[in-house]
């Protein structure tokens, strides 16, 4: 047996209430070397005497199930419900061969039953707390986001358009400094468009004021850029957004400013003297022009996003840097009402901040969505009291690697998901943003080379994960998009209903209609002897079956799909899936 890959975290990932009574609990094994594990547990009060009258620790014991193998590890896990709101654990472990090794707080014991008496040995939650349960908003979880960059989407009030407004040609390939003058307006008009699509939560890239046609170079937070539209319009938006059974959530950076901002310029205008000063990361004077270490100019003056000196980095340990953020992420919720924030670069921003960010959203309003952009291992920040879930690049990569480009195995595939799910808390795997494209990526089609049917096979995959599913503006047309800028091209509404269209709206229209079981269920993943991946959801006694053919053999499966690409006649082809309940 491999002791050295046992491994288990209390209160993290691997111990974590799913309510005031019940405590779930994940135990790591090597893969395959471990036949059962058996958790230990118990009041750690409750002693009994024994036949000497001795008072020892009195446990019982709980069966667990192994619910994934990821690449190099099985995982075990458990549900316990203890009478008191505590307990003390341990884990035994037995191998093929009958050998059974106890895991606990001081690490791998041998099996005997004074050490299972052992009150030291023993993993301890000393009490439920539910204040410190991990909480996140039940109504993200059966969501379907549509995530919108406002400059490409619509052109619904000419009279806004910038200067040197191109035609809008969806086949065009944008330049990074093109505008097309997409507007507020033109999404308000395209909101009944939206919602015959089927989804149910609108992702604006950012709206504020700024230099560019993306927004992301913030000017001024608090106003909304004039290029698409003003605040009557964007709480008109909001409104007939919640009138329509919608969410709303926008995109922010609250990591660095634009270099056209009010604080930027004073710091330039005013170097040291500046009372924005300390707002940045200044480390050399004069601060023009700027050395960019990457062309052999040596270290750079100030902090910026990147190497970009129209990114100057704020300072978010400074208590003036945060009271100003916090006004703006308030402000927009207190007056507008909207749903969710969206976080740009927020892995560069300190933990103490996101606290206070968090803290203050939530008492303003306790459902809300705090989504963090991090496209690495999130741990640090989903322990309930920063972000409520990720954009989830990490887990989304393996279904591109295998569905799209063919650089991994069906089997790798499902070992890394595997890995991915094991990393977070169920209830915040349920949080996580699913999208196989977005503005920061080449589009889906293009991944897939063109092959529709490839796409839309990856596509349904993914909406049949745990996690809330994306679809970036222009999926459900068919667009093509290489890497940014080429990816936010303008609109083609000449396809709309038509039958890519139409497919994208059945994939919505299932993830709706087993929203709670696809949102909250149980997902467990195998291979079939013909080689077809087979994903199982499951909830209450309700369950969902996926098979997905990415073999270049067609292959024989029985069944009454609700939902299927490239079944007939009993055969399921290559690039076909087909969905149904059992």
């Amino acid at each position: 047996m491999l002791i050295s890959a046992m491994a288990h975290r209390p209160e993290s990932e691997d111990c974590f209430l799913i309510d005031a009574h019940q405590v779930r609990l994940r135990f790591k094994t090597a893969l395959g070397d471990v036949q059962n594990v058996t958790a230990l547990y118990g009041d750690p009060y409750w002693n009994l005497p024994d036949e000497s009258g001795e008072y020892h620790f009195t446990y019982s014991k709980a069966p667990m199930i192994k619910v994934a193998s990821g690449q190099t590890h099985d995982y075990w896990a458990v549900t316990l419900k203890p009478p008191y709101q505590r307990i003390q654990y341990l884990f035994a472990a037995t191998d093929a061969e009958g050998k059974t090794v106890l895991f606990g707080d001081r690490g791998p014991r041998e099996d005997t039953e004074a050490e299972r008496i052992e009150a030291a040995n023993y993993f301890r939650l000393p009490y439920f707390h539910e204040i410190d349960r991990t909480k996140t908003p039940a109504w993200v979880s059966e969501t379907v986001w549509y995530q919108i960059f406002p400059e490409r989407f619509a052109n619904g009030d000419p009279s806004l358009n910038p200067e040197n407004c191109l035609p809008w040609q969806p086949e065009d390939h944008p330049g990074r400094d093109d505008y097309y003058g997409g507007d507020l307006q033109g999404v308000l008009d395209h909101l009944d468009d939206l919602q015959d699509l089927g989804v149910n939560g609108l992702y604006f890239c950012p709206i504020f004021k700024a230099s560019s046609n993306h927004k992301y170079d913030t000017i001024d937070y608090l106003e909304i850029d004039p290029a698409f539209g003003d605040k009557a319009l964007f709480a008109k938006l909001v409104h007939e957004a919640h009138a329509r059974g919608m969410r709303v959530m926008l995109d922010a950076v609250f990591n660095h400013m634009g270099y056209a901002s009010m604080q930027w310029q004073d710091v330039l205008q005013n170097g040291q003297k500046s009372r924005f000063v300390d707002w940045f990361h200044i480390h050399d004077w004069p601060l023009l022009p700027y050395r960019d270490p990457t062309q052999g100019q040596g270290d750079p003056q100030f902090d910026t996003f990147a190497f970009g000196p129209g990114m100057p980095k704020l300072n978010t340990a400074n208590p003036e840097v945060q009271a100003y953020l916090l006004e703006i992420a308030t402000y927009w919720v207190k007056q507008f009402d909207i749903d969710a924030w969206r976080l740009d670069v927020a892995n560069e921003v300190d933990h103490h901040f996101w606290r206070q960010f968090h803290d203050a959203l939530i008492a303003i309003k306790p459902d809300f969505y705090i989504l963090g952009e991090v496209w690495h291992s999130s741990q640090p920040w989903l322990n309930g009291d920063e972000f409520s879930g990720v954009m989830n690049y990490a887990f989304t990569q393996q279904i591109e690697d295998h569905f799209l480009t063919g650089v991994s195995d069906a089997q790798t595939m499902l070992a890394r998901l595997s890995d991915q799910l094991m990393l977070y808390r169920d209830n915040v795997n349920a949080m996580m943003l699913n999208m196989l494209d977005s503005h920061d990526t080449p589009r889906l089609l293009t991944v897939a080379g063109g092959d529709l049917d490839r796409a839309l096979q990856a596509l349904a995959f993914t909406f049949l994960q745990t996690g809330t599913p994306c679809i970036y503006y222009g999926t459900e047309m068919g667009m093509f998009g290489g890497n940014d800028p080429d990816d936010r091209k303008p609109m083609d509404w000449s396809k709309l209903h038509q039958s890519t269209w139409q497919r994208v709206h059945a994939l919505v229209a299932l993830r709706r209609e087993y929203a709670e079981l696809l949102g909250n269920g149980t997902t467990t993943y195998a291979l079939t002897d013909a080689g077809l991946i087979k994903v199982t959801r499951q909830l209450a006694g309700q369950t969902l079956v996926g098979y997905f053919n990415t073999t270049d053999q067609g292959a024989a499966i029985a069944a009454q799909p609700l939902l299927q690409q490239g079944f007939e006649a009993g055969i399921l082809s290559p690039k076909g899936f087909i969905v149904r309940a059992q």
